[in-house]
């Protein structure tokens, strides 16, 4: 598929010298498959790369550094790799298919081909190597912790993979649940019944529910007690066995709260534990049950630990701008450099 033609530099200068490559398509792949309507992708490989690509027929020339040039060679085979396994590609899938070759040793085309589940006409897959990883760490070990910041899909791939268990009768239940301590309110003054209170808190879960599942079967799925949303707090003195667990917003857990869920377990059971150690909504001086757990548990067989950081964010571009930006800014406050908080308030709450 793809040769390499030294075309060394008349100049003596070794940093001169260059590298052509040529990658030839199979004639069973439209261009425009691989390039992106007019040449949309083409560009986003264009501008990632110190080489010149010139693309005539179905054979792409790549001419620059020996590094450059292999690199670009490596990511058409993975594109090309993607495509042949029926994933589309899009700008969003050739970036992050670059970021993979410059920072890792993964392959994209093993990464962002791995189907969790299909469901209403679309597939759910990880979309970064550590998403990759904390998805195959779900397949091998019982309890998996994943900790990162918003946008990183920590919930939503647990919950994907929660619903796959269920569709192959690998367990006979979900359970999601999540602490109800939120941006400083109590349930006690807030309106309504009791349901009507928690609502607002597992209304994420929800949601995801609905994107994984066909809405009308959620309620019956639900009625018969195959499906359960419920506060931590319902969680108290149950066992739960043949049961897909999944506990959100685990930042928000005391030591104690923590403890109590997790020793939950029960046989034929795998419990998922997600949360962001940078937004605690916790009283002053309550400690956070996800950031002691850690160092509690470490080195217990068939326990995971996974980190997502904000390389792994799927939302908006301007998320990981912001989660890093943040990121900067706490640093800067707990050494008390004066110039990165001078006219500024420090951030509170959560949106």
């Amino acid at each position: 598929m793809s040769e390499l033609n030294e075309s060394r530099s008349k100049s003596p200068v070794p940093a001169l010298a260059k590298t052509q490559a040529k990658v030839v398509i199979p004639d069973d792949y439209a261009m425009v498959g691989l390039l992106g309507s007019r040449d949309e992708l083409l560009k986003v490989i264009e501008g990632a790369f110190r080489a010149d690509i010139h693309v005539r027929g179905n054979e792409i020339t790549i001419t620059g550094s020996p590094e450059e040039s292999g690199a670009v060679v490596r990511l058409f085979e993975e594109l090309i790799e993607l495509l042949r396994g029926g994933t589309p590609l899009t700008v969003d899938a050739v970036e992050r298919s670059i970021a993979m070759l410059r920072m890792s040793s993964d392959r994209p085309a093993e990464v962002l081909s791995l189907d969790i589940l299909s469901s209403r006409g679309r597939t759910i897959r990880p979309k970064t190597v550590n998403q990759k990883r904390y998805v195959d760490a779900i397949d091998k070990h019982t309890i998996v912790f994943g900790i990162g910041p918003a946008g990183t899909g920590k919930t939503y791939l647990a919950m994907a993979k929660a619903v796959k268990a269920l569709q192959n009768k690998d367990v006979n239940r979900i359970i999601l649940t999540r602490p109800a301590v939120e941006a400083g309110e109590r349930l006690g003054f807030l309106p309504g019944t009791l349901y009507e209170k928690i609502d607002p808190y597992l209304r994420p879960l929800y949601d995801a529910l609905h994107d994984m599942l066909d809405p009308d079967s959620i309620p019956r799925l639900m009625a018969a007690g195959t499906i359960e949303v419920a506060p931590l707090a319902y969680m108290r003195g149950r066992t739960l066995n043949d049961a897909f667990i999944i506990l959100d917003e685990a930042q928000n857990t005391s030591p104690e709260q923590m403890k109590m869920f997790l020793t939950r377990l029960g046989f034929g059971s795998k419990i998922v534990v997600t949360g962001d150690v940078t937004q605690i909504d916790l009283p002053g001086g309550t400690e956070s049950g996800l950031k002691v757990v850690r160092e509690i548990l470490d080195g217990i067989t068939d326990i995971h630990f996974s980190t997502l950081t904000s390389s792994d964010v799927v939302r908006h571009r301007l998320v990981s701008d912001i989660v890093d930006a943040y990121g900067r800014y706490d640093a800067a406050v707990r050494q008390g450099e004066p110039a990165a908080i001078k006219g500024a308030k420090r951030p509170r709450g959560r949106s």
